[in-house]
């Protein structure tokens, strides 16, 4: 009989518990054994709905208190060594001083980088390795955990990032590959005491498996596996793949001294037979044929008809899974008591997927296979490019530039803000009684142009340049446009986690793409009737408004995007006929839409590119066009960055040193037309002083032309108080005036 297990479940708990008592937490109103327990309650409850839901494994491991790379790296003992001086009174404490530079005890410090964990909107904490790095086993909150499952009857499976993977997603001042002798002999001791705590599976992740490794590092695996396994043979090690085809690494993976591989069928259906003839005579196949990346029911009918032959050639030897971790999933579909019955039906959140599996089990032990469920037709998606044809400004960066220049008559080392503002807790009550009908529309509307009047206000009397009007009507970046547009479909408690105590509710596209009316253009002329200065236009970009939503699976991606793109067309058109006369289009998630195999990167590039020149190509050349982009590996897109010819760029920058700031520069080619590098980190609540500030621009100006810089937070600020905001801003302002005072 075919197992049932998951690679992860969601951390943040069906009612984002874990959210609020962190941030509870970190304000003080919170004791750290309150906090503690409120981990330890959802930690509980997870391992029971996997024990209800019939799984013949529970995963242990896969929670964290922020982030599970920032997990693996306290417990190999890589903390950076800036966080030594003034360190915390405890280690949660020194824990949350890596993930954003402050914790209740312990001084503030510059937080560690993040970047998004591979495709996806998950971001996770860069590790720091020195070219002398050395490492030091600390596992006891995994064999705390593992002692909780066990304590309360679950038949646990280990779950650790392999050692490959995790060196790999690490920053190194040298080669992060030769750091592997030294790390190994910490997963070696980390196996034995796992072993000693009475597991009997590990599972290790190794993702990497999906990239294009260069040799070295695909050299590297057997060995370093062969010594994990030797360490302890009588452990059982499941090698974890996901996000990704295989391809020339499927035999490598098989071919390891590993008892059980894990492959993702849904991203790579068509290497599912490769994996049966490539297993081995003992190992196990886990196939994760139930999407952990989106909220759709699975195919179950279609998946008994694949899986019977291999389960009757199998037995016990196929395990059932969802191609990827669950963290990527709402918690649970029973919370959400207002969908329609006729759009529930369709979905399935985290626990629903788990009852998914142990269906599908059951189904691969009947006798009789039952018909696939009728699937769409493939759509081609050569249409939408066709439509994409021509997409470009009539006039280029270099014409467009002084006639926007004249217009807007701003001074060198322009300052503005990314968007968003403060969602007061205030903010938040009134938008709460509004949807449960407690206060009017009018109340409502009249609230938000307060906010609006107050936004102007501060940033007047902060001297900033190009101002915003903060998005104070808007829940989420995605979600907001979601509610303005046909076809998209919004949840209660569809919560995911994003990094830290940060959740996003992703709108679901249920069908085709339009916008019945102006979605910004009321908000935004009202904000620039407040003021001389100019206010930015502020929308999502089509890309981002897809890869930060849960797809449909019956089209091509590509045709939704182009619908987006429509729509936002539309929108930016009205907006410039109302006289906003810069307008920005944010794309932070272009970069994680991208393949992770280099040779499907052009096809993405091909559309998504074209649809965010889409929603442009139409305005007049001195409307200034911005878009904004974060935690990515600008290096690796840079081509496709450029082509989206945006008037100005904001990335952030702060929290990597600057480093990704090279991409931009005239050293590698660059970004040719105006930039913004975040010059502070508003993750962290630390305020970056005024000289902090002025030394930060000082060194941008070695690689970014002086008359194309512009001055800015690394994002938008949403997230954090204004106390926080006013004093960050004043000092940004202040620098950029003192330099301009320098240079003059």
């Amino acid at each position: 009989m075919a197992l049932t297990h998951i690679l992860g479940y969601p951390r943040i708990g069906a009612g984002r518990e874990l959210k609020k008592a962190l941030e509870a937490y970190w304000r003080g109103d919170l004791p750290q054994r309150e906090l503690l327990a409120v981990g330890a309650e959802i930690r509980r409850g997870n391992w029971q709905a996997q024990k209800e839901a019939g799984l013949e494994l529970v995963t242990v491991g896969d929670f964290a208190w922020y982030d599970q790379v920032l997990n693996h790296t306290l417990m190999f003992g890589a903390v950076p060594p800036r966080f030594d001086e003034g360190a915390a009174d405890n280690k949660l404490d020194q824990y949350f001083r890596i993930a954003r530079g402050r914790a209740p005890s312990g001084t503030p410090v510059a937080a560690s980088a993040m970047t998004k964990w591979f495709d996806t909107n998950y971001h996770y904490l860069v590790p720091e390795f020195t070219a002398d790095q050395n490492f030091a086993l600390d596992s006891d909150w995994l064999l705390t955990e593992v002692q909780e499952a066990r304590s309360q009857g679950h038949n646990t499976k280990a779950v650790v990032i392999g050692p490959l993977t995790y060196l790999w997603l690490g920053r190194a001042e040298g080669d992060a590959l030769a750091l592997l002798p030294k790390l190994l002999p910490c997963y070696t001791q980390l196996l034995r005491e796992l072993a000693e705590a009475g597991v009997e599976w590990v599972q290790l992740d190794e993702p990497i498996l999906g990239l294009d490794l260069s040799a070295p590092w695909r050299d590297a695996f057997a060995p370093a596996y062969r010594e994990l396994d030797a360490a302890v043979p009588a452990l059982k090690l499941l090698l974890a793949t996901y996000f990704s085809s295989l391809q020339e690494t499927l035999p490598l993976a098989f071919a390891l001294p590993v008892d059980g591989v894990h492959i993702d069928c849904v991203r790579a259906p068509e290497e599912l037979s490769a994996a049966v003839e490539a297993l081995g005579q003992n190992q196990v196949l886990s196939a994760g044929v139930l999407n952990g990346r989106n909220v759709w029911r699975g195919d179950l009918a279609s998946w008994q008809s694949r899986l019977k032959p291999i389960a009757e050639q199998l037995g016990d030897r196929l395990w059932l899974s969802a191609s990827c971790s669950l963290l990527h999933c709402p918690v649970d579909l029973e919370t959400e008591t207002g969908l329609p019955a006729e759009q529930r039906q369709k979905l399935a959140y985290s626990r629903q997927k788990l009852e998914e599996l142990k269906q599908l089990q059951s189904l691969l032990q009947q006798d009789a296979v039952a018909d696939p469920s009728a699937s769409a037709a493939a759509v081609s998606s050569s249409t939408v490019l066709e439509e994409l044809q021509d997409t470009w400004r009539p006039q280029s960066y270099a014409e467009r530039a002084p006639l926007q220049a004249k217009r807007w008559q701003l001074p060198l080392l322009p300052t503005t803000t990314i968007g968003s503002f403060p969602q007061t807790d205030l903010l938040r009550k009134v938008r709460k009684q509004f949807r449960s009908g407690e206060i009017s529309e009018q109340d409502y509307r009249d609230h938000l142009r307060a906010e609006i009047a107050e936004a102007i206000r501060r940033q007047e009397i902060l001297g900033l340049d190009v101002l915003v009007h903060g998005e104070a009507e808007r829940n989420d970046m995605v979600e907001y446009f979601g509610e303005q547009l046909e076809g998209f479909v919004h949840t209660g408690n569809g919560w995911v986690q994003s990094y830290g105590s940060r959740c996003v509710k992703p709108p679901i596209i249920f069908g085709d793409i339009s916008r019945p009316k102006p979605m910004t253009v009321e908000w935004i002329s009202y904000a620039q009737s407040l003021t001389k200065k100019p206010v930015k236009g502020m929308l999502t970009g089509p890309v981002t408004i897809l890869n930060w939503s849960f797809p449909r699976e019956d089209i091509p991606r590509a045709e939704s995007c182009l619908q987006i793109a429509k729509a936002l067309r539309q929108e930016v058109l009205d907006l410039e006929e109302a006289g906003i006369g810069i307008i920005q289009i944010d794309e932070p998630a272009l970069r994680e839409g991208v393949p992770l195999r280099e040779s499907e990167h052009k096809a993405y590039f091909d559309w998504a590119v074209a649809c965010f020149r889409y929603t442009c190509s139409q305005v007049k050349p001195e409307t200034q066009i911005h878009t904004h982009m974060c935690y990515s590996n600008f290096n690796a897109i840079m081509d496709a960055i450029v082509a989206l010819d945006a008037d100005v760029i904001t990335i952030e920058s702060s929290r990597s040193d600057l480093q990704l700031l090279h991409a931009f520069s005239g050293e590698k080619g660059g970004y040719p037309n105006e930039i913004g590098p975040g010059v502070y980190d508003i993750h962290s609540p630390n305020v970056p002083q005024r000289e902090e500030l002025v030394a930060r621009l000082k060194k941008i100006l070695q690689v970014i032309p002086l008359e194309k810089l512009w001055v800015n937070p690394d994002c938008g600020l949403k997230t954090r108080n204004w106390a926080e905001v006013g004093s960050s801003l004043l000092n940004m302002v202040e620098a950029a005036r003192t330099l301009r005072a320098e240079l003059a």
